[in-house]
């Protein structure tokens, strides 16, 4: 059994964007297949009864889930979905040494894990998970479906395919 990082996660509303009444907000965290933790904000609709269709959400490319991932979220909680706005590894709260490392293997693995995560919640229904990429993280959202046939939509909104940046450089230089 591979041991997980232990997080500091503070506890208050930490966001650029005011806290919504209309969901349930907590801190989460999960394991990806390197054993490094990542640490996510989980908006739930309030009172929800019935499992939940779910997305997990990141980007862009080095923000973290108290930016726009999280307001995506926290918009997406409020049309009903159960949602997770999660720090890639090396980002934010998540774990991982050494910091700020871009790395688009791990980083599509995080996005699997996260759909671990939600697989796996009573609430949600396993059959109706989606995940959003936004600007750089478009490209690791992409890549992701791509071979993980439980992701049943995929949306994006980018404007750089960083894999590809990664791989070519930018404007493929």
């Amino acid at each position: 059994m591979m041991q997980t990082e232990e997080l500091k996660l503070t506890q208050d509303w930490d966001k650029v964007f005011p806290k919504s009444d209309k969901v349930d907000h907590k801190k989460v965290t999960f394991a990806n297949h390197f054993g490094i933790t990542l640490a996510a904000d989980m908006y739930t609709p309030k009172n929800a009864e019935d499992k939940l269709p779910a997305i997990a959400v990141s980007g862009p490319f080095g923000a973290v889930k108290e930016q726009s991932s999280g307001l995506y979220a926290q918009e997406m909680a409020e049309r009903g979905f159960l949602t997770i706005a999660f720090d890639p590894s090396f980002t934010g709260e998540s774990g991982g040494n050494v910091r700020a490392v871009n790395s688009p293997d791990i980083n599509v693995e995080d996005f699997q894990a996260a759909v671990d995560f939600l697989s796996v919640q009573d609430n949600v229904d396993p059959e109706r998970i989606g995940i959003i990429g936004i600007c750089g993280w478009g490209g690791m959202a992409l890549q992701t479906a791509a071979i993980d046939t439980r992701i049943k939509a995929t949306v994006t909104s980018t404007m750089y395919d960083m894999s590809r940046v990664t791989g070519n450089g930018y404007f493929d230089a």
